[in-house]
């Protein structure tokens, strides 16, 4: 049998449980406690207009052959920006930044030692989607992920520009790569200026490879211009 309550230890209760809510309604004000403010919506609002807006600028919605997304602008606040190729005289060289930059500047340089010098000019990245030919390895440019060496000596859809030491030299900067680097040379529809990478976005062969290349050019008698990268 359920004894009733008494009036008094009711209103006993009644008053602990408001001294109770109360003291957590200030713990819940307290600026100490309180839940971080979310970003004002106007300035949410703003920061996502301004993003839409770069993305309608430099991306084009398109991949390459190999993958990457084809990019509209360069040196623009895209992935694409002219990267410097250290030792040569070359105005630096216009690729996607980060490991692909790494990629292809080792390269360019190890071109410029061990088949034929490089003078200004002689090397080009970027180029917009609309001045590529979308099924075909050089798209790749436009992705910031493939540079021609010497278009006008080497042009597209020739073969038996090099010499056969030069051949020899480019085989194991290819070897070097691991499959992650083509020469368009070895494409059915040939272009033996083009080297390009042939591994797609998240490919962890490409950051591992990056990684050593960085790795020899911090060790003295390695990299590009040693003779002795393996």
């Amino acid at each position: 049998m359920t004894t009733p309550l008494s009036r008094r230890h009711v209103l006993r209760r009644a008053a602990f449980l408001a001294a109770g809510t109360a003291v957590g309604s200030q713990l819940l004000s307290s600026p100490a406690l309180a839940q971080p403010a979310g970003p004002e919506p106007d300035k949410l609002r703003e920061s996502v207009r301004k993003a839409q807006e770069r993305n309608k600028r430099v991306l084009s919605g398109v991949p390459s052959r190999n993958g990457w997304e084809m990019e509209k602008t360069a040196d623009n606040r895209g992935h694409v920006y002219t990267r410097p190729v250290p030792g040569l005289p070359v105005d630096g060289v216009q690729v996607r930044m980060g490991e692909v930059e790494t990629v292809l500047v080792h390269v360019i340089r190890r071109f410029h030692y061990e088949v034929d010098e490089l003078r200004r000019g002689d090397v080009t990245g970027w180029r917009h989607p609309s001045t590529v030919r979308k099924g075909m390895a050089e798209s790749n440019q436009a992705s910031g992920t493939a540079v021609q060496i010497r278009p006008g000596s080497y042009p597209s859809g020739v073969r038996g520009g090099y010499f056969p030491q030069q051949l020899t030299a480019i085989r194991d900067i290819l070897a070097e790569c691991g499959g992650v680097v083509r020469w368009g040379g070895d494409d059915k529809h040939p272009d033996e200026a083009l080297f390009y990478i042939d591994v797609k976005p998240g490919d962890d062969r490409l950051p591992k490879l990056a990684e050593k290349i960085v790795d020899w050019d911090w060790t003295p008698g390695k990299g590009a211009g040693s003779g002795t990268t393996v």
